[in-house]
Order: C-alpha cells, then structure tokens, then sequence
C-alpha cells in the first residue's frame, strides 16, 4: 500500500501544479477546460478577450457581446485553429483583420449584425476550410471576397438579404448554403464547384432551377429545394441517380408523379411534407429499398385500408418518420387527428384477414399495437406492453386474439412487432397474448434495453441512433407550465452554442410553432403563458439550425385548471388543520385535567360527607351571613330541624366535626 501512496502522491502534486498554471495563463472571464481550449461564453464585454496563450488551438468567445474587433486583437495567435465568434454585436470585418491567424481552419460569425465583407475580410486565410456567416444582415459581398480562400470546404450564407452572390471559384468546396435570401437561381458559371456533394437553395421564391447547373455537379447527394414555387416536378431530378438526401417540401408541385422517382433509388433521406398528399403509393417499398428517414408532415392523409401498410414498413425497415407529431390523418372522421405511424393495421377499416389451409378456411383477427405514447422523438418510441390503446389513437380497440398454428406464420409476428420497439440492440418478442417484450444484449437493461452502462456517445454516432432514448421529457406540469429536463440533450451535445426550443398547441385551433432560445448551461427550463388542459409538441434542436436538424421532440400535457386548483388549496387545507386540531387537542386535555381535578375534588368532598356534611355546614351558619339578607325568614325552621338530625351522631362525629370545619362552626353545634 505505501509504494502505491508513493507514486500517487507525485502524480496528484503535478495533476495539481498543472491545473495551477492552467488557471493561471487563462483570462479573465474565461474558461480553461483543456490547456488549448478556451471558453468564452456569456462575458457580456464589448471587446475581446485579452491575454490569451499562444499555444491555444480553439478560442470559443460567443454571445459575448461584441461590437469590434482589430487586427491586434488576434496578434500572437499564430497557431489558433477554431474561432468561433458567434451571437456577438458585430457590424462591420475591417480589412485583413484576420491576418495573423495563419492556421486558422474554422470560423464562425454567425448571428451578428453583419452587412458588408469586403475584399480583404478574410485575406490570409488561405487555409481556411469552414466559413459560417448565417443569420446576419449581409446585402452585398464584394466580387472578390472568397478568391484566396480555395481550401474551403463549407460555406453556410443561408438567412441574409442577399440578391447576388459572387462567382465561387472553389474547387475543394463540398457544401453550400444558401437558404432563405433573395437571390435568383445561380448559373453554372457562379458556381464553378466541381466537387459540391450539398447544394441548399431552400427559401429563395424560385420558380424553375437551372438545369445546365444542376447538370455540371457529377457529386452531388444533398439537394434542398423546399419553400420555393416550383409548380412541376423538376425534369433535371429524373436522372439524378446520386442524390442520397432530397428535400422537395412546401412547393405548389401538384399531384406527384411516382414515375419521376424511378432512377432515385439511392435515396437515404425524402422530405415531401406540405405538398397536399392525400396517399402515399405501395410501390415506395420498392423505388426507394434503402430509405432511412421519411418526412411527410402537414399533408391532409386520408387513412383508408389503401394506406395500411405504411405504418408497418416504417417499423418493418426501421424508417424514421421525421416530424412525426405533424404527421397526422385528416379522414375519415374516425382517425382524423391521430397520428398516422401510430395506427394500428385494423386501425385503417381493413377487413379481417384470411388465411386458407388444406384442412380448412380461418379468420385471424392481428393483435392490436400497443401505440399509447406520451413522449416522442424522431424515432418510434418504444411501446409499453402494459399500456391498453388509449381513446386518442383507437376509439374501439379489439382484443388481442391468439393466433392459431394454421392460421399464423413467421411473417405476420414480424408485422406486428415492430423493430423499433427495443433499443441498443435489443430483440422484439412477441408472446401469444399479443403483447411485446424485449431480449437486452449484453450491457444493455430495462424493459426496452434503454438502460445501458455506458451513456458517453462517440463523436461518429448520428442522432437517429440514440433517437429512441428519451433526451428531453417534462418533469412537472401545471396548468399553464411545463418544466422542460434538458441535462441529456445538453449532455450530448457539449459545443451547442444553445438549445432552440419550438412548441406548439396541438389541441387549440392556432397550431403556429413558437421559438424560445435557451443558453447552454440551462439544465432544466420552465415555459410559462400556457393554455389549461392543452397537448403541446415540443422539440428541441441546436441553436443557429434549422429545426429538423438533430432534432429531438417530446409531448406533455397541461393540467385542468379546475383539477390545479383544487391541488393548490390542499397544501392551504392541511395548514389550517394542523394547528385547529393542535389546539382542539389542548383544549381536549384541559378538560381531561380539568375533569380529573373535579373529579379528584368531588371524591375528597364525598369521603368528607360521612363527617361533615356540607348542608349542616350551611344550616349552622357558615354563610348565614352571606345568605341572611336573601333567607332572614327561613333561618329558625332550619335551625330548629338541624338540631333534630344531629342528635343520634353527636357522641361519635364531634371529633371529626372539629378537624374539617371551622371554630365558628363548632360554637353552634353543640349538644342541646
């Protein structure tokens, strides 16, 4: 034991030492988690921070605050490779201000108040490979703004009021984002990127896309081409055969043509919400065999037996349905309103299955899918086989029917179990009741394996992978508050530069989102001004990002008002009980003493009685003059009869006479 003491107490002196001088060279108002990173979040300065260490890699001074910055401000920064200046104040990037950072790689100026980038903005980046200047004011950027900058392989531009953008000659440049702006469709001599795999022009009121454009990318798998006004479906999209990620949301396209989709195979991620659908065709299993998320929110469904088998083939292949709680069906009045992944297959007014055997023709009713949820994310969550199918997603369920040995077969336990219901690696089961369980591998517990030893994610992990864990979930609830638990989210997410929260009322007739910002150091949040007995959607997605970006969600319920305030005048009850029966109490035990006393007092006057009788007191004068005013009249009657009484016990109660009552008294009573 003391060898082992020996060699620790000299690694916990230097650990110790370290963090000293760690502490030390960190400035003011900072944090110093690593002895090359340095945080600098919330310092509410205008200016930035000083005194920083020359061998720092990753300088995070966002929300800050600031309104300027100088080129001084970053001399003897030579070997900084993250600068991250974002939700500050600043309006103007003067000239070469970045110079020093020769080794700059990453930089962020998203969220501020930018309006002009110059020509010299970023001169001396040359190895610059991420520029991120969303969410800002930018009207103009100079023609040669971007020419020295030709290891750039990020450019995010998107929530600006541009109406042009600069001819990018950048031949290593793999994604670019220019959402929401102003601009026309860029041409193919704008955009001189050969090697761009994501091109994002969501946002811009297009009509028509540039086809020789679109034609000139041999690389390209992300396309975004939601929020415009394309009234066709783009012919240039028929033969795009690389595209991995398609998102032709919220357009006046008309009725889709499925035919269109044949030589998009390789799709991995479809967004198709907002575009009037009232079906989706059965042939989708087979145009797109290697689909991982689907989005189809806001189209008014008609969930008839024609679209049974959606529901199955998103658990079958483990498909995430993105937006899943805007997802809903809008007829016949019997599902309008539930949610269509939720339903059940006999949900849809199918008729009974039948199954045919040698030996006879029997009708097998499917075990009804346990769909009862109150908390969601962008995967199926898991399912409780406890739960009874609530009133919201089956308003008449059927009992779960045992299937027979000639009547079932493998496929149709994998119909109704669906895979997404066990997490981690977890194996569904179905038992003959109808009911799910879950077989955990190794390290993983609970009743849907959610439980797993370690929580720590790696870096490589995408958010569908842990979307069926719970990360944000209502804590406490009231009728116009719902207290919001964030710490996994966060968690998970260590570099956030804050959690934008979007929620909105799905039982009232306004169902517009709205949006708090919430600082990343908020562990738990509470949203106020809320609507009594009301369902509201909630989701949480990293600041500065679009919403469906690793975006997690929740459902919880506020209370009836009535049902509230009937919890909050309890507390107020008891208070008033506790000290009312304290004191009955008291006043109980008073009596009981005063009772006892009484009693006590009696019982000594009653044994006294044999030797002095209280009445003879009386008779021989002891308040003859009290009462001699009020009875002068009958004083001789009584006198004459008392001396009559006392003749028999003279002899023997004299002596006790004497002891209990007064002189005066022994004067009167004498023998006659």
């Amino acid at each position: 034991m003391k060898p082992f003491l020996c060699l620790l107490l000299p690694l916990l002196l230097y650990l110790q030492l370290a963090s000293w001088a760690l502490a030390s060279n960190c400035p003011n108002d900072c944090s110093c988690s690593s002895p090359k990173s340095i945080f600098c979040y919330t310092r509410q300065a205008t200016t930035m921070p000083s005194d920083v260490p020359a061998s720092t890699k990753k300088l995070y001074v966002f929300k800050n605050g600031i309104e300027t910055i100088e080129q001084e401000d970053f001399t003897g920064m030579e070997s900084l490779e993250m600068l991250d200046l974002s939700q500050n104040k600043l309006k103007e990037l003067p000239d070469r201000v970045f110079a020093p950072l020769s080794s700059l790689r990453n930089i962020d100026l998203s969220s501020n108040q930018i309006t002009h980038i110059s020509q010299e903005s970023f001169a001396g980046l040359e190895l610059l490979e991420r520029l991120y200047l969303h969410t800002n004011a930018i009207k103009s950027i100079h023609p040669a703004a971007f020419d020295g900058l030709e290891q750039l392989l990020e450019l995010k531009l998107y929530r600006n009021e541009l109406t042009t953008v600069p001819a990018l000659k950048m031949p290593h440049l793999l994604l670019l984002d220019l959402r929401f702006n102003k601009i026309p469709s860029p041409g193919p001599t704008d955009l001189q990127t050969p090697k761009l795999e994501s091109l994002k022009l969501g946002g811009l009121g297009l009509s028509t896309l540039n086809q020789e454009l679109l034609g000139s990318f041999n690389n390209l798998h992300e396309l975004d081409i939601s929020n415009n006004q394309l009234k066709v479906f783009p012919r240039v999209l028929w033969k795009a055969k690389g595209l991995v990620r398609l998102s032709l949301a919220s357009n006046p396209v008309g009725p889709l043509k499925w035919e269109h989709f044949e030589n998009l195979n390789e799709l991995q991620e479809l967004d198709i919400s907002n575009l009037s659908l009232q079906s989706l065709p059965d042939n989708m299993t087979l145009l797109f065999p290697h689909m991982k998320k689907l989005t189809v929110a806001e189209n008014p469904f008609n969930c008839l037996c024609t679209l049974a088998w959606f529901p199955n083939w998103l658990r079958n292949k483990q498909i995430l349905l993105g937006r899943t709680e805007e997802t809903r069906c809008h007829f016949p009045p019997r599902n309008a309103g539930k949610v269509l992944g939720r339903l059940g297959h006999h949900d849809f007014g199918c008729p009974a299955r039948t199954t045919v055997s040698p030996a006879k023709t029997t009708t097998t009713l499917a075990p009804p899918l346990i769909t009862t949820l109150h908390s969601t994310t962008h995967a199926i969550p898991p399912f409780k086989p406890s739960d009874e199918p609530s009133s919201e997603t089956d308003s008449h369920p059927l009992p779960p029917v045992p299937a027979s040995p000639s009547s079932s077969t493998d496929s149709d336990l994998n119909i109704n179990c669906p895979s997404s219901i066990c997490v981690n690696g977890g194996t569904c089961w179905l038992d003959h009741q109808g009911y799910f369980g879950c077989i955990c591998p190794h390290g993983a517990s609970g009743k849907y394996c959610e439980n797993k030893e370690v929580l720590a994610l790696p870096e490589n992990v995408s958010t569908a992978t842990v979307s069926g864990m719970s990360e944000i979930f209502a804590t406490k609830v009231t009728s116009s508050s719902i207290l919001l638990d964030l710490y996994r989210y966060i968690e998970r997410r260590p570099y956030i530069r804050g959690v934008k929260l979007t929620y909105k009322n799905l039982s009232g007739s306004d169902k517009r989102p709205m949006q708090l910002n919430i600082p990343p150091f908020y562990a738990e949040y509470t949203m106020r001004g809320l609507l009594p007995n009301s369902t509201y959607f909630i989701c949480a997605s990293p600041l500065d990002e679009p919403s469906d970006v690793d975006s997690v969600c929740t459902e919880a319920q506020t209370l009836n008002q009535q049902y509230t305030s009937a919890h909050v005048e309890e507390p107020q009850l008891t208070t008033m009980l506790v000290p009312s029966l304290a004191i009955l109490l008291l006043l109980v035990l008073v009596a009981v003493a005063v009772g006892v006393a009484w009693y006590m007092y009696r019982k000594k006057r009653t044994q006294l009685h044999l030797y002095c009788d209280p009445s003879q007191l009386e008779l021989e004068g002891v308040k003859a003059g009290m009462d001699s005013g009020a009875l002068p009249q009958k004083q001789p009657d009584i006198m004459s009869s008392q001396s009559a009484v006392q003749k028999d016990y003279l002899d023997y109660e004299m002596p006790l006479i004497q002891d209990c009552c007064s002189a005066n008294n022994m004067n009167t009573v004498k023998p006659s």
